[in-house]
C-alpha cells in the first residue's frame, strides 16, 4: 500500500481593507517610514475596522472562498484546527464559533496556541490526522486579529503587526505530494521575552492589570531579534539536510513574515536566492499565524505541482519549526 501524505490541496486568504501605513503611524508614535522600513521591512499593515468583529470574521471570508475553489460543501470537513494568538475569546475554541459560522455541522476542532510557529504547528498536526487515516479533509487556518492586543502607544510593537488570516485544505494523497517532514521545537524559557502579561490564570484581568496596559502584548525586540534570525534559519537548514536537499532542490522557500532582516537570514542559511523567496511583509506586517498562509494563497499560481517547499516560523514562548512539503496541484 502506498504511503499516504497529507497534501494541500486548496489555499485561500483574507485581509482586511483598511490599510495602516507607516505615515499613519508617525500621527500616533514617536517614528517614522525610514525608519519602520529599514528595520522591519513594513510599509503597511492591515486592520479590521468595525463593532463585534473578531479572528474568527477574518477566517470565514477565506474559508468561504477556499470551499468554492475546491467545490466542496463545509459539511464535508471533518476536523478544523485553528491557529491562532487571538481567539475570539478564552472558550469556547475559535474552531468551533468558525464551524458554526460556515455551516461546517459534521467537524469537531479546536484551537492551536504556539504564536507565530502555530500555523507550521497544525499544519503538522492536521498532517497527521490524514496520515494515520482517521481523516480525510481537514481544515488548517491560521488567523490573528492582532490589532485587538497591540499597544497603538507602544512603537517597539504597533509598527510589527497587522490582521489577516489563511486557510488550507489537507487531504489524502498517495503520488508522494504533500507534507513530507517536520521538525517543530519549543522553549519556555523565552517565554520573558515576548508574552502578554495579564489575561491568564497566572495575573487575571483586574482594573489595576487594565490600567497598566498589561492586556497588550509585550516584546523585546533585540533578545527576539537575536534567538529568531538564528533559530528559524537553523531549523529550515535542519528540516533540508535531513531529507537531503540542497538549495537548487527548493523552488519555494516561504518564512514566517515576522521581520525582512530575519527574513533575508533564513534565506541565505538555505542558500535559497531572493527570487525564490516568498516576501509580502511589506504589505501585511506580521499577522502572526496568518503570514504563512497568506503567502501560499499569494503565491499559489506561481506554484507547480511537485515544487519542493520550505516553510519556517519562529514565534513568542519560544516556538520555532520547519515543515517540508510537495505542491500537490
Amino acid at each position: 500500500m502506498s504511503k499516504i501524505h497529507a497534501a494541500i490541496t486548496a489555499v485561500h486568504g483574507y485581509a482586511p481593507e483598511y490599510v495602516l501605513t507607516n505615515h499613519e503611524l508617525e500621527t500616533m508614535v514617536d517614528t517614522n517610514d525610514e525608519w519602520i522600513t529599514s528595520r522591519t521591512g513594513i510599509k503597511e499593515r492591515r486592520i479590521l475596522k468595525g463593532e463585534g468583529l473578531a479572528t474568527s470574521d477574518l477566517a470565514v471570508p477565506a474559508v468561504e472562498e477556499l470551499l468554492r475553489k475546491r467545490g466542496i460543501g463545509a459539511e464535508e470537513i471533518e476536523l478544523i484546527i485553528f491557529c491562532t494568538t487571538t481567539p475570539d475569546m478564552p472558550f469556547p475554541a475559535t474552531a468551533n464559533i468558525l464551524a458554526d459560522k460556515i455551516g461546517a455541522k459534521n467537524a469537531w476542532g479546536y484551537d492551536l496556541q504556539a504564536a507565530c510557529s502555530g500555523f507550521i504547528y497544525g499544519l503538522s498536526t492536521g498532517a497527521s490526522f490524514i496520515e494515520s487515516g482517521k481523516h480525510k479533509k481537514v481544515l488548517v487556518v491560521g488567523g490573528d486579529k492582532m490589532s485587538a492586543i497591540i499597544n497603538y502607544e507602544d512603537r517597539a510593537t504597533c509598527i510589527i503587526f497587522g490582521d489577516g488570516c489563511g486557510a488550507v485544505l489537507l487531504e489524502p494523497n498517495t503520488e508522494g505530494y504533500g507534507v513530507i517532514d517536520s521538525i517543530l521545537k519549543s522553549d519556555g524559557a523565552g517565554r520573558s521575552y515576548l508574552h502578554q502579561k495579564a489575561g491568564g490564570s497566572l495575573k487575571p484581568a483586574s482594573h489595576e492589570t487594565v490600567d497598566a496596559k498589561e492586556h497588550f502584548a509585550y516584546q523585546e525586540g533585540q533578545a527576539v531579534f537575536k534567538f529568531a534570525v538564528t533559530n528559524m534559519a537553523d531549523v529550515a537548514a535542519e528540516v533540508m539536510e535531513k531529507n537531503n536537499l540542497v538549495s537548487e532542490d527548493i523552488a519555494w522557500l516561504v518564512p514566517h513574515q515576522a521581520n525582512k532582516r530575519i527574513i533575508d537570514a533564513t534565506a541565505n542559511r538555505t542558500g535559497v536566492p531572493a527570487e525564490k523567496v516568498v516576501v509580502n511583509i511589506e504589505r501585511y506586517g506580521n499577522t502572526t499565524n496568518g503570514t504563512i498562509p497568506l503567502c501560499l494563497w499569494e503565491w499559489e499560481s506561481k506554484f507547480k505541482k511537485g515544487d519542493n517547499i520550505i516553510l519556517a516560523a519562529f514565534g513568542g514562548g519560544f516556538t520555532w519549526g520547519s515543515v517540508y512539503l510537495k505542491w500537490a496541484y
